[in-house]
């Protein structure tokens, strides 16, 4: 008798849903950023808990925005909590528990409360806070302090988590870690590297396409397009003799290089394609399909 389910993991933008979600399964494959809003789409990720498979839904941020693109995220989040078996709720320690009330309003599946980066909090403002969540209590199954820098606390989420997991068969082969495609994956490295290494709006502004992905058994080699809005922001993506787009490069291919376990042959391209993220049909060519 084997167990598994889908537990969405649900939270404001910059709440640290993904690096929670690298760190439980000890790989960088969510993206990362200290940018809010970095996530766009759901990506599953697999932690084996003895014998009880659970598939982590990473979510976009909870927003409500104009911007058909924000709509599309907010949409991804919501499907996530409709479809999952249970949910997690990530709650900064120095957040308004609005943030909570608002997930009330919108989530009726059972779930965890988690106060996240309890590292830069003091005893007193932990003890504080709980007592504060202590009016919800009977919304939430367990509420629980974590950090990302302790693994104690992030294995005592998935103890209590295969609890309430149903019982099934495996959804997906135990030893993988996800069941997204390696372009995917890689799509999401490349995003994080023009995220980590250009400023101001052009990372909200922008998005990538893998255009060709060819394996072999001692070298991968990908080419891929960053897409912009406006022509001066290729510019800033390329920078002055290239130098942003080589330093875009250079990361994105190590961490390729590190998720595939061999080398990689990167090539990056930057087009612009005005109003990408405003229209439904270039939302679509770049993967953002609202029927879906």
């Amino acid at each position: 008798m084997t167990k598994a389910g889908f537990v969405a993991v649900i939270g404001r933008p910059n709440a640290g849903k993904s690096t929670f979600l690298n760190k439980l399964v000890g790989e960088r494959l969510a993206l990362v950023s200290h940018k809010a809003n970095a996530t766009r789409k759901r990506m599953n990720l697999i932690v084996m808990e003895g014998e009880t498979q659970i598939i982590f839904v990473d979510t976009p941020g909870i927003h409500k925005q104009e911007k058909l693109l924000n709509q599309y995220m907010f949409k991804e989040a919501m499907r996530a909590m409709q479809d999952c078996d249970f949910a997690v709720f990530l709650a900064p320690i120095k957040d308004k528990i609005s943030f909570y009330e608002e997930f009330l309003s919108l989530c009726a599946k059972p779930h965890l409360l988690l106060l996240t980066k309890t590292d830069l909090s003091s005893k007193a403002e932990l003890l504080a806070k709980i007592a504060e969540y202590k009016s919800f209590e009977n919304h939430y199954k367990a509420l629980i302090p974590i950090s990302c820098k302790d693994l104690k606390s992030l294995k005592e989420v998935t103890r209590i988590l295969a609890q309430f997991m149903p019982t099934n068969p495996y959804y997906y082969d135990p030893e993988i870690l996800s069941p997204n495609t390696t372009q995917e994956i890689v799509k999401e490295m490349i995003r994080e590297a023009v995220f980590e290494n250009l400023s101001d709006e052009i990372p909200y502004e922008s998005d990538v396409l893998i255009n060709h992905y060819q394996e072999s058994l001692k070298l991968d080699k990908i080419k891929a397009t960053i897409i912009v809005h406006k022509q001066s922001q290729k510019g800033v993506v390329i920078g002055k003799g290239g130098a942003a787009l080589k330093r875009i490069g250079k990361e994105a291919r190590e961490s390729i290089e590190k998720f595939v376990g061999k080398k990689v042959y990167l090539e990056l391209w930057v087009k612009v394609m005005a109003g990408w993220s405003k229209e439904r049909e270039n939302l679509k060519k770049i993967g953002y399909n609202f029927e879906t």
